[in-house]
């Protein structure tokens, strides 16, 4: 019998839910954001369902909490499984968490078993993947993967002028008696599990997709400075409106990037100040995330919106910062066939696609031999309360991240 045989849904679906709970409000909405005294409270409860299995919590300095099932050589690096626990503002029950659900489901599919893996391995919940508080996201991957924890991402503040640095040091206050792990320490695998969060396989009826790479993405901040002014006494033709100038600059950006029609680009935050009704817009901050598996694409739009924000400036002034460039990515095919080996050892139906969506995979997938696990989610809806996924694919998920883990673990 393979370990995968002991992958229980209703215990899998169980924890999603009783995770969920925490920022947990209405219509399945869920509010926890990363280094949040909530998180704090879900990252307790993991090491509760983790220590009731005889696993080890640790943790390191970008606050990733690791719980650990041991091999039975300690001295070989372990494979590591997981995803992230922290949420949009008004996320879903299953972004990230999923991934670390399901992974701790095999490891106690392991339990019951009775199996000692050769390597150890390890569930992992990555530090603020999400972005929403402090940006830029991944983190705890990124840390990880590097090995440090610079300066500068420690001096990244929260909309409420919070440091990162503080808020971890908060996090890791609360980690009582959890041994502190290096970053950057040597890893066999990596395999993360989650919801699609597209349509491709619901559409196709499909319960798994082997992720074959993650596509490119750049991330900026554009800051336009106008000038405060009077709405009833500031001539129109010799304001400084720096609300204005970002419309311009937005509508511009939205028409470059409409060709190729697969680009994907968003604004998605838009911040004005002084935000009052009777007063012309002196500051604008923007953001602007774009999107595509073509890296020379990438580029292209990237030179057409550089441009387009220098010439659409005045009479203001503005700022264009890139705060994060990823190129696009293949996973390994060795470890894609390993997955579909196990998908198809057990009669699970699978496919092959695409990411449109980061991951913290993309950066362990420069250390170590990485892959994804997809699961159908209702629509494709993520980032939102309506997020959904059928209790049937998250335990074919888990049983294939099962079958999966096994055989990376006794290499």
């Amino acid at each position: 019998m393979t370990p995968s045989a002991h992958v229980d849904g209703g215990r899998l679906w169980g924890r999603l839910m009783d995770l969920a709970r925490f920022g947990g409000g209405p219509e399945g909405s869920v509010d926890r954001q990363a280094l949040t005294r909530t998180e704090i409270a879900a990252r307790a409860e993991l090491v509760r369902w983790g220590r009731a299995l005889h696993l080890e919590p640790a943790t390191d300095a970008a606050a990733n909490l690791f719980l650990r099932l041991p091999g039975s050589e300690p001295g070989l690096p372990p494979v590591l499984a997981g995803s992230h626990a922290d949420t949009q503002p008004n996320g879903g029950r299953f972004d990230g968490a999923y991934g670390v659900v399901a992974a701790l489901e095999a490891v106690n599919a392991f339990r019951d078993a009775g199996l000692v893996p050769r390597r150890a391995i390890e569930v992992v919940a990555w530090t603020n993947e999400e972005a929403c508080r402090f940006a830029p996201g991944m983190t705890g991957s990124t840390a990880f993967a590097s090995g440090t924890l610079t300066d500068a991402v420690a001096e990244i503040c929260d909309a409420d002028g919070i440091r990162l640095g503080d808020a971890l040091a908060e996090v890791l206050a609360a980690d009582i008696g959890l041994p502190r792990l290096p970053l950057g320490r040597p890893v066999a695998a990596y395999v993360e599990a989650h919801i699609e969060q597209g349509p491709v396989l619901e559409r196709a009826g499909i319960p798994i997709g082997i992720v074959s790479g993650i596509q490119g993405t750049r991330r900026y901040r554009v800051r336009v400075i106008g000038e405060a002014a009077h709405a009833g006494t500031a001539e129109r033709r010799e304001r400084r409106d720096a609300l204005m100038a970002a419309i311009r600059m937005v509508a511009a950006i939205d028409a470059a990037a409409l060709e190729p029609e697969d680009v994907k680009l968003t604004v998605g935050l838009f911040q004005v100040a002084p935000n009052a009704p009777s007063v012309v817009p002196a500051e604008v901050l923007f953001s602007i995330d774009l999107r595509h598996p073509d890296d020379a694409v990438v580029a292209r739009v990237d030179a057409r919106i550089r441009a387009i924000v220098e010439a659409a400036a005045s009479p203001c002034t503005a700022t264009l910062r890139q705060i994060q460039h990823d190129p696009s990515l293949e996973f390994p095919p060795a470890l894609r066939d390993l997955v579909a080996g196990a998908a198809a050892d057990l009669g699970i139906a699978h496919r092959t696609l695409a990411s449109a969506a980061g991951h913290d995979a993309r950066h362990l997938h420069g250390v170590c031999p990485t892959a994804m696990i997809f699961v159908p989610c209702r629509a494709g809806i993520s980032h939102n309360p309506a997020e959904w996924a059928e209790p049937a694919d998250l335990t074919a998920g888990a049983r294939v991240l099962t079958e999966t883990l096994w055989r990376l673990a006794m290499r």
